[in-house]
């Protein structure tokens, strides 16, 4: 390989890994300390050569969604931003730690103490403990290559999403870097559970305790990781814990770099617990150095006190997941708890489904007529009543990650070769947040087909206004869309075959194209109805 060692930033150095790893699309929004990795990207030639996606999105919201709809196409997706950025793609990037991956995931955001240019300082790592996923912290450049050389691996391995945490002064400090073999690119595929996407509260929850119990997996994955080291010190008077660049504070304050007291240093999250334990039991005390907020030195506080037993949910004498109610506390306190009979059958919680007479119905009983020569797993769908199309007896949409996600995920995934792409989405939940990603489809003329699914109001939530009402049309236009490409129909059994034949004709068309049934809602409806007898009986 030719140009086996460069001299990179280290933004530059997790561009350049991610490349060299088998990256196939990177999204991102620009941000000081990260902007420089997206544009490193996009001047690669070799990114070029290897039909790497690299264009800015919208926001940090719609880089998250589509990198997560790369990653559901099977293909490995980065998507980068500042510390903030994470808060506007938090709703996504939380959600996709219950979703899990397909393809490998790496999102890096970087942080900023001091606030060189920021409004606060922030420290992501909170974010990745709190969606309890990897997190991976570069002590230097080689490192920031190398974990996103290997990021994608360990988050297939693992099937989460990895938080690549970075500060300011690695972001924009240049040092030698050694390149790895180049790996492929992944294959085109679907997940193989075809709901694996669809965050239903029914499949969550059922998600939610598979994230539970990967946790042993991410901890040993931690305990092994070459980015986690316990180096023997002469000086056992202290024990020093430090995390990413702060390592690189400790050691330039000793020649040669060799620090006297034990040190372990930390590059891999969760916190390798048995080498601080054994740091622990062997100094008179500890100095936690690390960049950002206090976040280990919270964490040994709570567990290396071990000394008495700590009941709660982390040992099971509460339960992991769920809420609690009398009886659970109850057992937690010793107490004798009398159970109820089960319940029967005929009273047993069942599946919601679509009312009778709504709209939504013919909408997916068009659209799945329309897919049968493609076949199945092109449907990404978002927050409203019509996410019930994912249960029987349509079983039309395969995602539902956050509002807005629809159109930014079709297009993740036509990025990554999944040709036609659909997105099905509600007008109020267009208006809340998929205008920015058709947008983002518009700047690229992306192949994917969006349906609004227009009954006038916000449903789910009972039928408040929505701001899309009689706006539709004009939004699509004055974003980009092609007026040829929007088209409005009725979605009434009557109009079936001619539905099927326009959804038909924008599937094959390549490009952007938006296709809006307009229904009132049923309920709403009949709500109006009956306002509008009461008041003519006046």
């Amino acid at each position: 390989m030719s140009n086996n060692k460069l001299l990179l930033l280290g933004d530059e150095a997790i561009a350049q890994g991610a490349i060299d790893g088998g990256l196939s699309g990177v999204y991102a929004y620009p941000g000081t300390p990260s902007t420089e990795i997206m544009e490193y990207v996009q001047g690669s030639k070799q990114a070029a050569e290897l039909n790497i996606h690299r264009q800015w999105s919208a926001n940090e919201k719609t880089a998250m969604e589509a990198a997560i709809g790369m990653s559901y196409a099977g293909k490995r997706a980065m998507v980068c931003f500042k510390h903030v950025g994470l808060n506007v793609a938090a709703d996504a990037f939380i959600n996709a730690s219950i979703t899990g991956v397909n393809g490998g995931l790496i999102v890096v955001s970087a942080d900023d103490p001091s606030m060189h240019s920021s409004q606060n300082e922030q420290d992501s790592r909170f974010y990745g403990k709190f969606s309890m996923i990897p997190i991976l912290e570069p002590a230097n450049q080689q490192e920031a290559y190398d974990m996103a050389y290997f990021g994608f691996e360990l988050s297939e391995r693992l099937n989460v999403p990895v938080l690549l945490r970075i500060t300011t002064r690695l972001a924009h400090s240049r040092s030698g870097v050694q390149r790895k073999t180049i790996k492929p690119q992944n294959e085109l595929r679907l997940p193989s559970d075809p709901r694996q996407f669809v965050l239903l509260p029914s499949i969550a929850r059922k998600n939610y305790k598979k994230l539970l119990v990967s946790q042993t997996a991410m901890e040993l994955e931690a305990e092994k990781s070459a980015f986690n080291e316990l180096i023997e010190g002469t000086d056992k008077s202290m024990g020093i814990i430090t995390t990413g660049i702060a390592y690189n504070y400790l050691i330039e304050n000793y020649p040669e770099h060799k620090c006297p007291y034990p040190v372990l240093k930390i590059g891999q999250y969760p916190i390798p617990r048995k080498q601080v334990e054994e740091l622990y039991n062997s100094c008179d005390k500890l100095l936690i150095l690390e960049e950002g907020y206090p976040i280990v030195e919270e964490m040994l506080k709570g567990y290396l006190n071990v000394g008495k037993p700590i009941l709660g949910r982390l040992d099971g004498t509460l339960p992991r997941d769920g809420e609690l109610n009398p009886n659970i506390v109850a057992k937690a306190l010793g107490m004798e708890v009398v159970e109820g009979q089960p319940v029967p059958d005929v009273v047993k919680n069942r599946p919601p489904s679509l009312c009778q007479g709504c709209g939504h119905r013919d909408v997916y009983a068009d659209l799945n007529e329309a897919l049968k020569e493609y076949g199945t797993g092109r449907v990404f769908s978002d927050i409203g009543c019509y996410t019930l199309g994912a249960l029987p007896p349509f079983n039309a949409i395969n995602s539902c990650v956050d509002m807005g996600a629809s159109i930014t995920m079709a297009k993740g995934a036509a990025d990554a070769g999944l040709v036609p792409a659909v997105a099905v989405i509600g007008d109020s939940t267009f208006t809340h947040s998929g205008m920015t990603g058709l947008l983002d489809a518009v700047i690229e003329n992306s192949p994917i087909t969006v349906i609004i699914s227009d009954n006038s109001t916000t449903g789910m939530t009972g039928g408040q206004h929505s701001s899309a009402t009689g706006r539709i049309v004009d939004i699509c236009k004055g974003i980009g869309v092609h007026p040829d490409h929007i088209r409005v129909v009725t979605p009434l059994r009557k109009n079936h075959e001619e539905n099927v034949k326009i959804i038909k004709e924008e599937l094959a068309y390549n490009g952007v194209s938006v296709i809006i049934p307009q229904r009132e809602c049923i309920q709403t409806f009949a709500r109006r109805k009956k306002a509008e007898k009461k008041q003519a009986n006046k």
